[in-house]
């Protein structure tokens, strides 16, 4: 599935999207590295089988096109209209319903719009000045299961320069404010969400959990 990408672009100087097409990369060790976090990825939706998923900071929109596709009713939302804009010419292009995307900040959810059985938010914790806010903003949306994910640290950054990548910031992916290694990660999360299971795709985490009772 072929999608536009943003390839760098900002928003209020924020990186947004995709920096490179990465689903649709002919670099072995791309392709490698993105098949397992597909692989991973759709092992947990398949375990939470949901009727309902919403992405949030669904990015350009692959995901929640690709899920559609497949039959579940999918929608996604991202703070950058630039990024928004590309996900409903994705969609369009796919004959998917544009309506199923929305401009709207992780700070900002509503559990009377943004609910549903599943919540994807992978690749953007790492983003947020305020990661705890975001997690909270997401507890308040789960009605059932929420997918996390963020690159792992320092494996990321050891990568990109192994690459030749960023050599500037050290590896650093550019709006890459947070940096958590496995084991930091997993910690934080448990704080909010009671872990059901935990995969790490080479180079990162990946957890599937639900909203702690109160």
């Amino acid at each position: 599935m072929n999608i536009k990408i943003a390839a760098g672009k900002t928003e209020n100087g924020i990186v947004v999207g995709n920096s490179f097409d990465k689903y649709a990369s002919k670099n072995p060790v791309v392709r490698w590295m993105m098949n397992g976090f597909e692989s991973s990825l759709s092992g947990l939706v398949a375990k939470a089988s949901p009727k309902t998923i919403h992405e949030i900071g669904c990015g350009e929109g692959y995901w929640v096109i690709r899920w559609k596709l497949q039959g579940i009713e999918a929608r996604g939302c991202d703070f950058s209209s630039k990024v928004i804009d590309m996900a409903i010419e994705n969609a369009n292009h796919s004959k998917i319903s544009p309506d199923v995307f929305k401009t709207r900040s992780i700070y900002d959810l509503s559990q009377d719009t943004d609910s549903a059985d599943l919540i994807v938010c992978c690749e953007v914790l790492e983003h947020l000045e305020d990661p705890e806010a975001g997690l909270k903003a997401l507890q308040k949306v789960a009605s059932n299961y929420v997918i996390l994910s963020v690159p792992r640290e320092p494996l990321w950054r050891a990568l990109n320069l192994a690459r030749g990548k960023y050599i500037r910031d050290l590896g650093n992916t550019p709006g890459h404010l947070q940096h958590w290694s496995k084991r930091s990660f997993i910690s934080l999360v448990g704080e909010y969400f009671d872990i059901i299971e935990i995969k790490t795709p080479l180079p990162w985490t990946m957890i599937l959990c639900r909203p702690q009772k109160k």
